[in-house]
């Protein structure tokens, strides 16, 4: 049952230290509460222990504080966690935690369900319910650090947006999401330490770069070949390859900064030499790096992995023209489908 009180996490501080002054009392106290809130991350007002009773009390009366909770965890034999997440509306999404000896990194959701239609991605085939609140996505970084600190005995390090969702759908609450991260008001995590992934929308990676945001920028590229990258993500009808150039070649003009292009390959469809003549020829307009990641199937039969000589020749391409690459392995192969093709089982 969704509360009818307002959600405490929706007022800015300015307007909890004008509730408090509203109410005869000190602004200083929404300060305090603002620092419980995103500082802390306590999702109980009577854990909020330098306020009175009272003032508790009242808080009660007034608000709640829609947190997420970690419904069921996974733990992989190679450390990586899945957790189902569910949200005050018992709505659910995934987050991973994702270990390695220098790390550890937080995948995260934007949505639930995608607002786009990627066939190789399980998330796709749900239907896109509702954005995520900047709230709910914080949350989900909280909840992976402490499970870093406790698992791995480390905090977070690292945070990806390529989870369930199509972060650029869902433009302003990933942007203040990520404000609160970075705040020193909240986990005050460098921003160089966050990658947002996109399918690729062009018009709003070039509003990311008028924006001036400080966060890494990836791409699910999956193809240089229109026709081809239409078969493995038909809204791409809309979004052009020479759309998507144009935006990219745009945010490097304004940031400097490189692109990660993301690329699985899949056998009989991008596993040919004109895949990777065309894949070669895309990477030369931008500064840019290259991770190839081993596809971790959805049970369809559509899409297998290629060939490790395919991805072999992929690398020595890439190699040759001087292009960063790097092979990521799947993670969490004895649990559910992990981060970026997350199964929603709700």
């Amino acid at each position: 049952m969704v509360s009818q009180k307002k959600d405490i996490r929706a007022l800015s501080k300015e307007k909890l230290r004008s509730f408090f002054e509203s109410i005869g009392d000190k602004a200083f106290r929404g300060t305090q509460v603002y620092d419980w809130l995103w500082s802390k991350g306590i999702h109980n007002f009577e854990d909020m222990t330098n306020l009175s009773k009272e003032t508790r009390a009242h808080l009660n009366e007034n608000f709640v504080i829609n947190h997420i909770k970690v419904d069921h965890l996974q733990k992989s034999s190679d450390g990586t966690i899945k957790n189902a997440v569910k949200l005050h509306d018992d709505l659910v999404v995934e987050s991973v935690l994702i270990p390695t000896k220098k790390r550890t990194t937080a995948c995260v959701s934007s949505q639930v369900g995608c607002s786009l239609d990627c066939t190789f991605c399980a998330t796709a085939k749900l239907k896109r319910m509702r954005n995520l609140n900047p709230d709910e996505i914080y949350d989900q970084v909280v909840a992976i650090d402490r499970e870093s600190r406790l698992y791995h005995d480390k905090p977070l390090s690292n945070i990806v947006f390529m989870g369930m969702g199509e972060p650029l759908m869902n433009y302003k609450n990933v942007l203040e999401s990520i404000e609160k991260i970075t705040s020193e008001e909240g986990l005050g995590m460098s921003p160089k330490r966050i990658t947002v992934s996109t399918s690729g929308v062009p018009k709003m990676i070039k509003k990311l770069a008028d924006d001036e945001v400080k966060f890494h920028l990836a791409v699910s590229l999956h193809s240089a070949i229109q026709e081809t990258r239409e078969q493995i993500m038909p809204f791409a009808k809309n979004f052009t390859l020479p759309d998507l150039r144009e935006s990219l070649e745009y945010w490097y003009s304004k940031t400097n900064r490189k692109i990660t292009y993301e690329y699985i390959v899949w056998k009989g469809i991008n596993d040919k030499w004109e895949d990777i003549e065309a894949l070669v020829t895309f990477c030369k307009y931008v500064p840019c790096k290259v991770n190839i990641i081993e596809y971790n199937p959805i049970d369809d039969g559509h899409f297998q992995q290629a060939s490790s000589s395919v991805v072999e020749d992929y690398i020595q391409a890439l190699e040759h023209d001087r292009i960063p690459v790097t092979v990521r392995r799947s993670r969490g192969k004895d649990i559910d489908a992990a981060c970026g093709q997350l199964a929603n089982k709700q």
